[in-house]
Protein backbone atom coordinates (compact mmCIF):
# COMPACT_ATOMS: atom_id res chain seq x y z
CA UNK A 1 0.00 0.00 0.00
CA UNK A 2 0.91 3.60 -0.52
CA UNK A 3 0.06 7.10 -0.59
CA UNK A 4 -0.15 9.25 -3.42
CA UNK A 5 -0.50 12.93 -4.06
CA UNK A 6 0.86 13.77 -7.40
CA UNK A 7 -0.47 17.19 -9.11
CA UNK A 8 -1.22 17.18 -12.99
CA UNK A 9 -4.09 17.35 -15.85
CA UNK A 10 -6.25 15.80 -17.82
CA UNK A 11 -9.82 15.44 -19.23
CA UNK A 12 -12.12 13.48 -18.57
CA UNK A 13 -12.80 10.13 -20.16
CA UNK A 14 -12.74 6.71 -20.03
CA UNK A 15 -9.80 4.77 -18.40
CA UNK A 16 -9.15 1.69 -19.44
CA UNK A 17 -5.18 0.35 -18.85
CA UNK A 18 -4.65 -3.04 -18.90
CA UNK A 19 -1.18 -2.64 -17.55
CA UNK A 20 1.50 -5.19 -17.54
CA UNK A 21 -0.74 -8.54 -17.49
CA UNK A 22 -4.08 -8.76 -19.24
CA UNK A 23 -6.06 -8.16 -17.22
CA UNK A 24 -9.80 -8.88 -18.72
CA UNK A 25 -12.97 -8.78 -16.49
CA UNK A 26 -13.65 -11.10 -13.96
CA UNK A 27 -16.82 -12.54 -13.81
CA UNK A 28 -18.49 -13.73 -10.80
CA UNK A 29 -22.01 -15.70 -11.06
CA UNK A 30 -24.51 -13.89 -7.93
CA UNK A 31 -24.59 -17.03 -5.58
CA UNK A 32 -24.19 -17.10 -1.92
CA UNK A 33 -22.34 -19.92 0.42
CA UNK A 34 -25.02 -22.20 2.25
CA UNK A 35 -23.07 -21.81 5.77
CA UNK A 36 -25.91 -19.87 7.59
CA UNK A 37 -25.81 -16.75 10.31
CA UNK A 38 -27.89 -14.64 12.19
CA UNK A 39 -27.92 -10.66 10.66
CA UNK A 40 -28.40 -8.77 13.66
CA UNK A 41 -24.85 -10.40 15.03
CA UNK A 42 -22.86 -8.15 12.69
CA UNK A 43 -25.43 -4.92 12.56
CA UNK A 44 -24.88 -1.73 14.01
CA UNK A 45 -28.13 -1.62 16.29
CA UNK A 46 -27.62 1.99 17.34
CA UNK A 47 -28.45 3.75 13.87
CA UNK A 48 -28.43 7.08 13.30
CA UNK A 49 -31.82 8.23 11.99
CA UNK A 50 -33.40 11.92 10.67
CA UNK A 51 -37.13 12.93 11.02
CA UNK A 52 -38.34 13.78 7.74
CA UNK A 53 -38.97 17.34 8.77
CA UNK A 54 -35.19 17.84 9.00
CA UNK A 55 -33.79 20.44 6.84
CA UNK A 56 -31.67 18.99 3.93
CA UNK A 57 -28.88 21.14 5.03
CA UNK A 58 -29.20 19.11 8.70
CA UNK A 59 -28.89 16.36 7.18
CA UNK A 60 -25.64 17.17 5.33
CA UNK A 61 -24.30 18.09 8.34
CA UNK A 62 -25.34 14.59 10.28
CA UNK A 63 -24.14 12.79 7.32
CA UNK A 64 -20.59 14.92 7.50
CA UNK A 65 -20.35 14.31 11.21
CA UNK A 66 -20.86 10.97 11.72
CA UNK A 67 -19.27 9.40 8.35
CA UNK A 68 -22.38 8.05 7.19
CA UNK A 69 -23.34 7.96 3.31
CA UNK A 70 -26.75 7.09 4.37
CA UNK A 71 -29.47 8.00 7.11
CA UNK A 72 -32.87 6.15 7.29
CA UNK A 73 -35.87 8.79 7.77
CA UNK A 74 -37.50 7.52 10.97
CA UNK A 75 -41.05 9.01 11.91
CA UNK A 76 -39.97 10.73 15.48
CA UNK A 77 -42.85 8.81 17.76
CA UNK A 78 -42.44 5.55 16.32
CA UNK A 79 -39.20 5.04 14.44
CA UNK A 80 -41.08 3.41 11.93
CA UNK A 81 -38.66 3.68 8.59
CA UNK A 82 -40.53 5.94 6.05
CA UNK A 83 -37.64 6.18 4.06
CA UNK A 84 -33.46 6.57 3.12
CA UNK A 85 -31.11 9.71 2.53
CA UNK A 86 -28.15 9.29 0.74
CA UNK A 87 -25.25 10.96 -0.41
CA UNK A 88 -26.90 10.10 -3.88
CA UNK A 89 -29.92 12.65 -2.82
CA UNK A 90 -26.99 15.37 -2.28
CA UNK A 91 -25.60 14.84 -5.48
CA UNK A 92 -28.78 14.38 -7.40
CA UNK A 93 -29.60 17.70 -6.08
CA UNK A 94 -26.39 19.69 -6.11
CA UNK A 95 -26.39 18.74 -10.27
CA UNK A 96 -26.25 15.36 -10.61
CA UNK A 97 -30.19 13.77 -11.41
CA UNK A 98 -33.46 14.87 -11.24
CA UNK A 99 -33.45 16.29 -7.66
CA UNK A 100 -31.64 19.01 -8.83
CA UNK A 101 -35.42 20.24 -10.04
CA UNK A 102 -35.54 21.37 -6.68
CA UNK A 103 -32.67 24.05 -6.67
CA UNK A 104 -33.41 25.34 -10.49
CA UNK A 105 -36.89 25.13 -11.09
CA UNK A 106 -38.50 25.47 -7.53
CA UNK A 107 -35.99 27.68 -6.09
CA UNK A 108 -34.72 29.47 -9.27
CA UNK A 109 -31.28 28.25 -8.83
CA UNK A 110 -31.16 29.63 -5.65
CA UNK A 111 -29.04 26.82 -3.20
CA UNK A 112 -29.49 28.19 0.39
CA UNK A 113 -33.71 28.15 0.22
CA UNK A 114 -33.25 24.06 -1.41
CA UNK A 115 -31.40 23.19 1.26
CA UNK A 116 -33.69 24.27 3.70
CA UNK A 117 -36.41 22.45 2.63
CA UNK A 118 -37.17 19.07 4.59
CA UNK A 119 -35.20 15.71 3.67
CA UNK A 120 -38.60 14.69 2.73
CA UNK A 121 -38.30 16.54 -0.57
CA UNK A 122 -35.33 14.06 -2.10
CA UNK A 123 -35.40 11.62 0.32
CA UNK A 124 -35.69 7.71 -0.93
CA UNK A 125 -39.17 6.86 -0.30
CA UNK A 126 -39.06 3.45 -1.81
CA UNK A 127 -36.32 1.08 -0.22
CA UNK A 128 -35.38 -2.31 0.37
CA UNK A 129 -34.98 -3.50 4.06
CA UNK A 130 -34.48 -6.68 5.97
CA UNK A 131 -36.34 -7.62 9.04
CA UNK A 132 -34.25 -8.74 11.87
CA UNK A 133 -35.04 -12.69 11.72
CA UNK A 134 -33.00 -12.66 8.39
CA UNK A 135 -29.89 -14.29 7.57
CA UNK A 136 -26.42 -12.13 6.76
CA UNK A 137 -27.16 -14.70 3.64
CA UNK A 138 -30.13 -12.64 2.49
CA UNK A 139 -28.06 -9.42 3.19
CA UNK A 140 -25.84 -10.93 1.11
CA UNK A 141 -28.16 -11.47 -2.36
CA UNK A 142 -29.70 -7.86 -1.71
CA UNK A 143 -26.07 -6.60 -2.05
CA UNK A 144 -24.37 -8.50 -4.74
CA UNK A 145 -27.59 -8.59 -6.65
CA UNK A 146 -29.24 -5.29 -6.21
CA UNK A 147 -25.81 -3.49 -5.50
CA UNK A 148 -27.21 -0.93 -2.53
CA UNK A 149 -24.34 -0.08 -0.03
CA UNK A 150 -26.07 0.00 2.99
CA UNK A 151 -29.37 -2.05 4.45
CA UNK A 152 -31.86 -0.82 6.96
CA UNK A 153 -33.25 -3.78 9.55
CA UNK A 154 -36.45 -3.56 10.15
CA UNK A 155 -39.01 -5.88 12.85
CA UNK A 156 -42.54 -6.63 11.78
CA UNK A 157 -44.30 -3.15 12.34
CA UNK A 158 -41.31 -1.77 10.56
CA UNK A 159 -39.81 0.07 13.47
CA UNK A 160 -35.82 0.63 12.74
CA UNK A 161 -33.51 -2.16 14.78
CA UNK A 162 -30.52 -1.56 12.86
CA UNK A 163 -28.44 -1.16 9.82
CA UNK A 164 -25.87 -3.82 7.90
CA UNK A 165 -23.37 -2.06 4.95
CA UNK A 166 -20.68 -3.84 2.62
CA UNK A 167 -18.46 -2.60 5.29
CA UNK A 168 -19.89 -4.66 7.72
CA UNK A 169 -20.46 -7.40 5.44
CA UNK A 170 -16.45 -7.64 4.71
CA UNK A 171 -15.70 -7.12 8.20
CA UNK A 172 -16.77 -10.91 8.39
CA UNK A 173 -16.00 -12.09 5.36
CA UNK A 174 -12.79 -10.41 5.35
CA UNK A 175 -11.49 -12.73 7.86
CA UNK A 176 -11.87 -16.18 5.43
CA UNK A 177 -8.60 -17.37 3.58
CA UNK A 178 -8.83 -16.05 -0.04
CA UNK A 179 -6.31 -16.88 -2.62
CA UNK A 180 -7.08 -13.81 -5.33
CA UNK A 181 -5.44 -10.99 -5.55
CA UNK A 182 -6.35 -7.66 -6.22
CA UNK A 183 -6.23 -7.69 -9.68
CA UNK A 184 -8.63 -10.55 -9.97
CA UNK A 185 -11.18 -8.77 -8.68
CA UNK A 186 -10.65 -4.78 -9.18
CA UNK A 187 -12.48 -3.11 -12.28
CA UNK A 188 -9.98 -2.03 -15.01
CA UNK A 189 -12.37 0.12 -17.11
CA UNK A 190 -12.71 2.96 -14.86
CA UNK A 191 -14.86 6.41 -15.66
CA UNK A 192 -12.18 9.11 -14.31
CA UNK A 193 -12.21 13.29 -14.62
CA UNK A 194 -9.81 15.62 -14.52
CA UNK A 195 -8.69 17.93 -11.22
CA UNK A 196 -9.93 21.07 -13.51
CA UNK A 197 -12.85 19.27 -14.24
CA UNK A 198 -16.18 21.33 -12.55
CA UNK A 199 -17.93 19.53 -9.69
CA UNK A 200 -21.19 20.52 -12.17
CA UNK A 201 -19.72 17.99 -14.57
CA UNK A 202 -18.31 15.12 -11.77
CA UNK A 203 -21.97 15.06 -9.89
CA UNK A 204 -23.37 14.22 -13.26
CA UNK A 205 -20.92 11.74 -13.98
CA UNK A 206 -21.35 9.80 -10.58
CA UNK A 207 -25.32 10.63 -11.14
CA UNK A 208 -26.13 9.05 -14.83
CA UNK A 209 -23.36 5.92 -13.83
CA UNK A 210 -24.88 5.65 -10.41
CA UNK A 211 -20.73 5.92 -8.69
CA UNK A 212 -19.73 6.92 -5.80
CA UNK A 213 -16.19 7.34 -6.70
CA UNK A 214 -14.57 8.97 -9.84
CA UNK A 215 -10.34 8.46 -9.88
CA UNK A 216 -8.98 12.19 -10.96
CA UNK A 217 -6.30 11.91 -13.71
CA UNK A 218 -4.08 13.74 -15.64
CA UNK A 219 -1.78 12.26 -18.28
CA UNK A 220 -2.61 8.86 -16.86
CA UNK A 221 -1.14 9.43 -13.20
CA UNK A 222 -3.03 9.30 -10.36
CA UNK A 223 -3.87 12.88 -9.22
CA UNK A 224 -6.75 11.49 -6.42
CA UNK A 225 -10.22 11.14 -5.83
CA UNK A 226 -13.40 12.53 -6.11
CA UNK A 227 -16.37 10.36 -3.73
CA UNK A 228 -19.92 11.17 -2.97
CA UNK A 229 -18.84 11.44 0.86
CA UNK A 230 -16.43 13.97 -0.11
CA UNK A 231 -19.48 16.12 -2.12
CA UNK A 232 -21.70 15.78 0.96
CA UNK A 233 -18.86 17.07 3.60
CA UNK A 234 -18.74 20.22 0.67
CA UNK A 235 -22.27 20.88 1.92
CA UNK A 236 -22.21 19.56 5.37
CA UNK A 237 -19.03 21.74 6.57
CA UNK A 238 -20.89 24.60 5.36
CA UNK A 239 -17.72 25.13 2.68
CA UNK A 240 -20.08 25.51 -0.04
CA UNK A 241 -22.28 28.46 1.75
CA UNK A 242 -18.33 30.04 2.13
CA UNK A 243 -18.22 30.57 -1.72
CA UNK A 244 -22.07 31.82 -2.43
CA UNK A 245 -21.39 35.76 -3.00
CA UNK A 246 -25.40 35.54 -4.72
CA UNK A 247 -26.30 32.32 -3.47
CA UNK A 248 -26.89 30.84 -6.59
CA UNK A 249 -25.88 27.19 -6.85
CA UNK A 250 -23.99 27.69 -10.43
CA UNK A 251 -21.64 29.60 -8.33
CA UNK A 252 -20.41 26.53 -6.38
CA UNK A 253 -20.96 23.68 -9.26
CA UNK A 254 -18.42 24.99 -11.80
CA UNK A 255 -15.44 25.20 -9.05
CA UNK A 256 -12.86 22.56 -9.85
CA UNK A 257 -12.87 19.30 -8.71
CA UNK A 258 -9.64 19.88 -7.01
CA UNK A 259 -11.40 21.79 -4.79
CA UNK A 260 -13.01 18.93 -2.39
CA UNK A 261 -10.22 16.88 -2.67
CA UNK A 262 -8.46 16.51 0.94
CA UNK A 263 -6.70 13.80 2.93
CA UNK A 264 -4.36 11.44 2.01
CA UNK A 265 -4.82 9.27 -1.11
CA UNK A 266 -4.73 5.42 -0.18
CA UNK A 267 -3.42 3.43 -3.26
CA UNK A 268 -2.54 -0.32 -3.61
CA UNK A 269 -1.12 -2.92 -6.39
CA UNK A 270 -1.82 -5.34 -8.36
CA UNK A 271 -0.66 -8.22 -6.89
CA UNK A 272 -1.57 -7.76 -2.92
CA UNK A 273 -3.61 -10.71 -1.22
CA UNK A 274 -7.34 -9.35 -1.28
CA UNK A 275 -7.16 -10.03 2.57
CA UNK A 276 -4.76 -7.46 3.06
CA UNK A 277 -6.29 -4.74 1.20
CA UNK A 278 -9.48 -5.40 2.71
CA UNK A 279 -7.89 -4.80 6.09
CA UNK A 280 -6.54 -1.63 4.69
CA UNK A 281 -9.89 -0.39 3.98
CA UNK A 282 -11.65 -1.50 7.03
CA UNK A 283 -8.75 0.23 9.25
CA UNK A 284 -8.67 3.13 7.15
CA UNK A 285 -12.79 3.20 7.05
CA UNK A 286 -12.27 3.43 3.26
CA UNK A 287 -14.49 2.64 0.28
CA UNK A 288 -12.45 1.74 -2.77
CA UNK A 289 -8.17 1.47 -2.93
CA UNK A 290 -6.95 2.51 -6.33
CA UNK A 291 -4.61 0.12 -8.08
CA UNK A 292 -1.35 1.56 -8.81
CA UNK A 293 1.42 0.07 -11.27
CA UNK A 294 4.62 1.79 -12.67
CA UNK A 295 2.88 4.95 -11.15
CA UNK A 296 -0.18 4.60 -13.39
CA UNK A 297 -3.58 3.64 -12.59
CA UNK A 298 -4.63 0.80 -14.04
CA UNK A 299 -7.89 0.07 -11.76
CA UNK A 300 -9.99 0.34 -8.48
CA UNK A 301 -11.10 -2.21 -6.30
CA UNK A 302 -14.18 -1.29 -4.10
CA UNK A 303 -15.62 -2.67 -0.92
CA UNK A 304 -18.19 -4.12 -3.61
CA UNK A 305 -15.79 -5.86 -5.12
CA UNK A 306 -14.18 -7.67 -1.94
CA UNK A 307 -17.57 -8.57 -0.35
CA UNK A 308 -18.07 -10.72 -4.10
CA UNK A 309 -15.25 -12.17 -3.94
CA UNK A 310 -15.06 -13.18 -0.44
CA UNK A 311 -19.02 -14.43 -0.89
CA UNK A 312 -17.45 -16.72 -3.96
CA UNK A 313 -14.66 -18.07 -1.60
CA UNK A 314 -17.93 -19.47 0.53
CA UNK A 315 -18.93 -21.87 -1.90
Amino acid sequence: MQGNDINHKASDRLLKMPGKLDRGPVEFASRVAPRRGELMEIATRTVVSIPPTMAIIGAAQAMTACGFRRLPVTDPGTNRVLGIMTASDIISLLGGGEKQNLVTIKHGGNLLAAVNESVREIMSAHYLSLRTTQTIDDALDLILGRKIGGLPIVDAEETLCGIVTERDVLALLGTGASPLSVEEVMSTSLRVTAPESSIRAATREMGRCRFRRLPVVSEDVLFGIITSTDIVRYMGTGEVFDRLVTGNVEEVMDLPVRTLMKGELVTTTPEVPINAAARVMLDRGIGALPVIEDSRLIGLVTEFDMVRAFAEARD
